[in-house]
């Protein structure tokens, strides 16, 4: 059997290559580079910027033409960057040599000695990393997450009157509606997206152990703890001043948890979906020349929300052991993180292909009013509850003589169907003012949604 021509082994790579491609941008193997050439051109321009070792502040197009170096970074850069790291076997120092070697092109050869200096890879790696993670999470993945929820609020809007029959613990329960079940989704989603919005980014920039050694030996008037914040927090991240060779990844824990977290509410939402569409609540709008089945042709299969389900628990368990693994590392240094760090892209992947089917798939599907309504019919036992709670309430008062009301509704109701006609003789029978019959009798399941509609009002 020959080989096959190079190809993907990932499938965010090839089959779902399209869906997640902006992540690319910012959580790939260039994405990341590209950030080490800002990290590494900022830091010449903060030392250039207060004159140190007997720099002056470049012109302005010197300094437009150095940050080209990272706003055109393009396929010329990660060609020479693998040639270079085959040869160090070290990614950061090959950036270290890329700028170093655009210097002399760009007439900066002066300054080409202060390239990464008194940095350890893990300055440039810290910081790189907050910033391309932050940029995917905010430019990529939170206004994928904002569109399924617009989404789903949406539909809350549209359903907020379309009365249906819960089912707790699979069983015909209280009704609702479909706008108000939806809406619980768009509500949960959007006070874990506030969460994750607010997350830290936080980045090291203290040399080899944490404690700018040779920053101090360089030159010990300087305060080198105020210059590295400066070049964090003029890079939009919050500064760690106290850390070993690495930045702690505690915000990483953080943000990932979180994700994780959200994760969990779209599985639940693909699984509620799934379970409605099992129902006959949802029907699925054909697409135009798209095969259901391979061999049944009257089916629609709910791929997208499977799809979904199927990529959120890849995702969530990427995110688990990120979260896991990040937060130790032994003694000052070890490179666990590295390994794990360049997942990051891949469960972001496939969470952002999760949100792109439930988007797709939200899209897809229709309420079918008349499935809701005859299962209602079909299950007037439900008032029960209304029964035997204006019952109680009427004992309470002082205004009638029934013991214990949910016994009767029990033996009326447990484990048999009981239609209108017969709720209706029950309720005529009770010992309670006529007033509160008249109120039970004008109920059907379909009337007993309580507030229902204002609670999906309220997403």
């Amino acid at each position: 059997m020959t080989s096959l021509p190079p190809q993907p082994l990932s499938p965010l790579d090839g089959r779902y290559r399209a869906a997640v491609a902006p992540l690319a941008d910012y959580l790939s193997e260039a994405g990341l580079n590209r950030a080490r050439v800002e990290v590494e051109v900022e830091w010449l321009l903060t030392l250039t910027d207060r004159s140190l070792f007997g720099t002056s502040p470049l012109a302005d197009a010197d300094r437009e033409r150095l940050r080209a170096l990272y706003r055109d970074f393009g396929q010329a850069e990660i060609d020479w960057l693998a040639e270079r790291e085959a040869i160090t076997r070290h990614d950061v120092k090959a950036v270290e040599y890329l700028v170093r070697d655009r210097l002399e092109t760009l007439g900066l050869g002066a300054i080409a000695e202060l390239t990464h200096f008194a940095l350890t890879s893990e300055d440039v790696n810290s910081v790189s990393y907050a910033l391309t993670v932050q940029r995917a999470v905010e430019r990529v993945w939170l206004p994928r997450l904002d569109a399924v929820i617009d989404a789903l609020a949406a539909m809350a809007a549209q359903h907020r009157d379309a009365a249906m029959l819960s089912r707790t613990h699979g069983q015909p329960a209280t009704p609702t509606t479909m706008g108000k079940e939806i809406g619980v989704f768009a509500w949960r989603l959007r006070r874990v997206r506030a969460q994750i919005a607010a997350s830290e980014y936080l980045a090291k920039f203290s040399g080899a152990t944490g404690t700018w050694s040779a920053h101090i030996v360089a030159d010990p008037d300087i305060d080198w703890p105020e210059v590295s914040r400066a070049l964090v927090e003029g890079l939009g991240l919050g500064f760690n001043p106290v850390t070993t060779q690495i930045e702690s990844h505690d915000w990483q824990v953080e943000l990932y948890d979180r994700v994780r977290h959200a994760g969990g509410i779209l599985h639940n939402l693909a699984t509620d979906i799934w379970t409605y569409i099992s129902l006959g609540y949802f029907t699925q709008i054909p697409v135009a020349g798209a095969t259901g089945s391979s061999t049944m042709p009257h089916k629609i299969n709910p791929i997208r929300f499977e799809n979904a389900e199927a990529n959120l628990e890849i995702s969530g368990a990427l995110f688990s052991t990120l979260a896991q693994t990040l937060v130790t590392s032994r003694l000052q240094r070890d490179l666990t993180d590295s390994t794990t760090q360049r997942n990051i892209g891949v469960a972001f992947g496939h969470s952002l292909l999760a949100l792109d089917n439930l988007l797709r798939g939200l899209g897809e599907i229709s309420l079918a009013q008349p499935v809701l309504d005859a299962d209602l019919d079909g299950n007037w036992e439900v008032l029960a509850e209304a029964i035997q709670t204006v019952v109680r309430a009427e004992i309470a008062a002082g205004r009638s003589s029934i013991t214990d009301p949910y016994a009767r509704l029990k033996d009326l109701t447990r484990g048999r169907r009981v239609g209108a006609s017969e709720l209706a003789e029950f309720v005529h029978g009770l010992d309670i003012p006529d007033a509160a019959k008249e109120r039970l009798l004008a109920l059907s399941p379909a009337r007993y949604i309580g507030l229902a509609a204002a609670v999906a009002d309220r997403v």
